[in-house]
């Protein structure tokens, strides 16, 4: 496994801070001709182009306007090559944008079953060999009961009293 450390100032558009940004730009570039991207919660990414794309807000551009399980189950099994993922990282990021688009917060979408439910989509629609970018204030990943094995951890400090931004990278062993 890969462990890195590059510090950069803090962005809610998480995928625009420029050592991610590389770092997703890096697996993307190696990607073969013709390869699926997915992001179930697109917002600002600069990557957008590139993906099948997801985003709950219907005033953010997208390819699909669903809650993120829905969108997830909605791709074809064994299809996806590259998966950005960069869900809401709190239930209260979670309570602020359900809130903002008049949805209701309850149990269902701030407890950890939700990202349960979310993980083995992610599992059911990777190839093997695929990769899974996430980033989080944590390092859990997909992991390894969904048979995803951590290549690399890029630890993104921000300074201050701000929170990490930490970017694990999981490759899909289906075997």
């Amino acid at each position: 496994m890969i462990l890195s450390r590059k510090w950069c100032m803090p962005s809610s558009d998480t995928f625009s801070i420029k050592p991610i940004k590389q770092k997703i730009q890096e697996y993307i570039n190696n990607l073969p001709p013709s390869s699926i991207i997915v992001d179930p919660f697109v917002r600002n990414s600069p990557f957008k182009h590139l993906c099948y794309s997801n985003d709950l807000d219907p005033d953010i551009e997208a390819n699909q306007h669903m809650d993120a399980l829905d969108f997830l189950k909605s791709i074809k099994p064994n299809s996806v090559h590259l998966l950005l993922f960069d869900p809401p990282y709190s239930p209260r990021q979670v309570s602020e944008v359900y809130k903002k688009m008049k949805r209701t917060v309850n149990m269902e979408t701030t407890q950890s079953s939700f990202w349960s439910k979310l993980k083995a989509e992610i599992a059911r629609i990777m190839i093997p060999g695929g990769h899974v970018i996430t980033c989080r204030w944590n390092s859990g990943g997909i992991g390894k009961t969904l048979k995803f094995e951590i290549v690399e951890i890029m630890l993104v400090p921000h300074g201050g009293w701000h929170n990490d931004t930490i970017v694990t990278i999981e490759k899909y062993n289906k075997n």
